[in-house]
């Protein structure tokens, strides 16, 4: 009986060894994975950075599960990556004064809307661009040439009637001056095909047409870059 205690309790021993080991290695085996995915995850985040999470999430998991990611996924991501790449030059040129002082930007989810005002693109009551207008649009269309997104010119005005002059309503002239910025985007390299114009008159005001500032506001062109779904 001592005999089959002493073999019980050295059996007993080397079977707790066996499992202690398989612990340790079952530990350090997933303590190895966890530091494979978080450095492939951290690798992917360069290459997908700004985009959606959900997005991301399924692109991380299709690359540690199941090889390559959905090439929709890919290309939708980078098409974000160049739209908010062009949201950041259009910032960037209102804050550097290059479109004039009376432009803002606006980035959501539909769309990227670069606000002009009147006073650098046209004279009072006119349609034909400034001088100091080509730059400005040579330079939006720069940066909007690379994309296949669809573009939109729309062209406001004031509630001042117009007297004199080749247009009879504010209507006429908002629609003649989305034509002349739809011409000199066209000539400066970007796509007819992309681009549509719209002239709302002092229909869609954003400021108050009481006050000469918002009148100001009212002036103005808007132009923007849709964005995907």
């Amino acid at each position: 009986m001592a005999v089959y205690r002493f073999r019980k309790e050295e059996l007993e021993g080397h079977l707790n060894k066996n499992a202690l080991w398989a612990i340790v290695y079952g530990d350090m085996m997933s303590y190895l994975m966890i530091l494979f995915l978080i450095m492939l995850s951290n690798q992917l985040a360069k290459s997908v950075d700004n985009i959606d999470p959900v997005e991301r999430t399924l692109i991380e998991v299709q690359r540690v599960f199941g090889g390559k990611p959905d090439p929709r996924l890919v290309e939708k991501a980078q098409q974000k990556d160049r739209e908010l790449i062009i949201g950041t030059a259009f910032q960037q040129g209102v804050e550097s004064g290059k479109f004039g002082v009376a432009a803002s930007v606006i980035v959501s989810e539909k769309r990227i809307l670069l606000s002009l005002g009147e006073g650098v693109l046209f004279a009072s009551g006119k349609a034909e661009l400034k001088d100091s207008a080509v730059p400005v649009f040579d330079s939006v269309a720069k940066d909007m040439q690379n994309l296949a997104n669809e573009i939109r010119v729309e062209g406001h005005t004031d509630n001042v009637p117009i007297r004199g002059g080749g247009y009879k309503s504010n209507w006429e002239l908002s629609m003649a001056r989305a034509y002349a910025v739809i011409k000199q985007l066209e000539s400066a390299g970007v796509d007819p095909k992309r681009i549509s114009g719209v002239g709302y008159g002092e229909y869609r005001p954003i400021g108050d047409n009481k006050t000469a500032e918002g009148r100001a506001k009212n002036r103005r062109i808007e132009i923007s870059l849709l964005r995907g779904e």
